[in-house]
């Protein structure tokens, strides 16, 4: 948890930047393919440049983590220091479409449990940024995350945002200490059904889509 990340006035900037034409790369209706219900804008490059901004800032405070990650995994990849570089090698391997994204949802939208996967190169962390205000724009709508644990039922956390605050968690899975030592979890994401208003959110992912 990243407790007031973004002021009131940022989030407000950011969520009003749904209602612009220019600035994305595509426009996806969760519904259409079945998703779940409501919909988001990823952004086209140039980044508006607080988000440019939080993805510089953000990511170099969480590549010790990923590396730490990968190596109890057992996965040979590890990350380089700065963002930039690291942005170098999914272009190079074509994946160059940005990811950062905002999302919109209203009354009786929701969002299914998946996960961020844009190609062969995934940053294993991400950031999700609440840009409204709970109990006043909107009431509902809850971010879920779920992990499922080796021969064991899924296990579900509710996170509680409030408008500002960022989660940060896992694009597809994370180390767990066992008693025979570290083994994978999978992990998945959404929101629960809005159940009045509207809710804005701001999505930071780290990789880039082919």
């Amino acid at each position: 948890m990243l407790r007031g990340l973004l002021d009131g006035a940022a989030c407000d900037d950011v969520a009003a930047l749904y209602g612009e034409e220019a600035g994305f790369r595509s426009h996806v209706h969760m519904a259409r393919h079945g998703f779940g219900r409501g919909e988001y804008r990823y952004f086209a490059y140039p980044l508006p440049p607080l988000v440019a901004d939080l993805r510089g800032i953000l990511y170099p405070r969480l590549t010790s983590i990923a590396n730490r990650w990968h190596e109890r995994m057992g996965m040979a990849v590890r990350f380089p220091a700065e963002h930039a570089e690291f942005l170098a090698r999914c272009h190079d391997a074509g994946q160059r479409r940005p990811t950062p994204l905002l999302l919109q949802y209203g009354a009786g939208d929701y969002n299914c449990l998946h996960q961020d996967l844009y190609g062969e190169h995934v940053f294993p962390l991400q950031a999700a940024v609440l840009l409204s205000a709970p109990g006043e724009d909107f009431a509902g709508g809850e971010f879920v995350l779920t992990e499922q644990r080796p021969r064991m039922q899924s296990r579900a956390a509710v996170v509680p945002l409030a408008k500002g605050d960022a989660v940060v968690f896992a694009v597809n899975a994370r180390p767990v200490r066992g008693s025979l030592g570290d083994y994978r979890v999978t992990m998945r994401h959404g929101v629960s059904e809005i159940r009045s208003g509207r809710r804005h959110t701001l999505g930071v992912i780290f990789h880039d889509a082919a």
